[in-house]
């Protein structure tokens, strides 16, 4: 069995998100002050947690992000950022640079609504989903890699027994340790083959998570509805998952989310 845990964190705000400007994949901000304040923040929420990757959106805004939040990190400051183009914000096209309402208004005027609604140059929804079905899948195929290189343990059953593997501490769930609900009903394992962050954007995060849990049945905390799923993440707002791949399966993964959007950093 594979077990990871998967936190997906939105970039800080730049000047654009203030003013409610789209900034797709086309405009590429900076952040701002608040958004560096709001980074260094997330990174002081996670500076307890060990992860193993890093990946980014190429865009500067997530970047600056990741980086801001290992520098809080007191296992993983040298920890590489790995950028991957898959992960860059949803293409609006012929509204990027332009203010939030006047995509509204585009869509009123084609009869259809937002986000459903593409500009002209821009991404569908299905186009944005199959770059999230693609990094997701990628992150499995990753997980999966890792755990055939350990080490067989004479006399383990498996090697979900962790002999190799680490133990990670949580801040968003009860004495700061859970990972996964054991069969027990009691406690958590802390065991995971990889414990990877990821830094994104509101739009296309939206789209990844409602990808996990529409397509994989991802189980979602009891006191979050499916329509809670269609908010755009605050910035910096962290959404945590555990991920477990039965046999190495990678078509079939069970997928746990611990929180949403969680943003009490702010």
């Amino acid at each position: 069995m594979v077990l990871f845990g998967l936190t997906v964190v939105r970039h800080g705000e730049t000047r654009y998100n203030k003013d409610k400007i789209l900034q797709g994949q086309g405009v590429d901000e900076p952040l701002s002050a608040t958004g560096f304040r709001q980074a260094d923040a997330a990174g002081v929420f996670l500076t307890n947690v060990k992860f193993t990757h890093v990946f980014s959106s190429d865009l500067l805004r997530a970047k600056q992000t990741a980086a801001a939040i290992l520098g809080k990190n007191k296992f993983c400051r040298d920890l590489e950022i790995k950028c991957d183009a898959r992960l860059r914000e949803r293409k609006y096209g012929v509204a990027e640079g332009r203010p939030l309402a006047d995509l509204k208004a585009m869509a009123k005027d084609a009869g259809e609504q937002c986000p459903s609604f593409t500009p002209a140059g821009g991404e569908t929804l299905d186009e944005v989903r199959e770059r999230a079905k693609d990094f997701f899948e990628f992150l499995c195929q990753l997980a999966v890699g890792l755990e055939q290189k350990e080490p067989d343990v004479p006399g383990a059953s498996s090697r979900s027994m962790g002999t190799s593997k680490e133990q990670f501490v949580f801040p968003w769930t009860n004495h700061g340790s859970e990972a996964e609900p054991s069969s027990e009903g009691g406690g958590y394992s802390k065991i995971l083959d990889a414990n990877i962050l990821v830094v994104s954007h509101g739009a296309y995060m939206r789209n990844w998570f409602g990808y996990l849990v529409s397509d994989l049945s991802c189980t979602l905390p009891g006191n979050l509805s499916k329509s809670q799923l269609s908010t755009v993440s605050p910035n910096t707002g962290v959404t945590h998952f555990v991920v477990k791949l039965k046999n190495g399966n990678l078509s079939k993964p069970e997928i746990t989310c611990v929180c949403l959007n969680q943003d009490s950093h702010l």
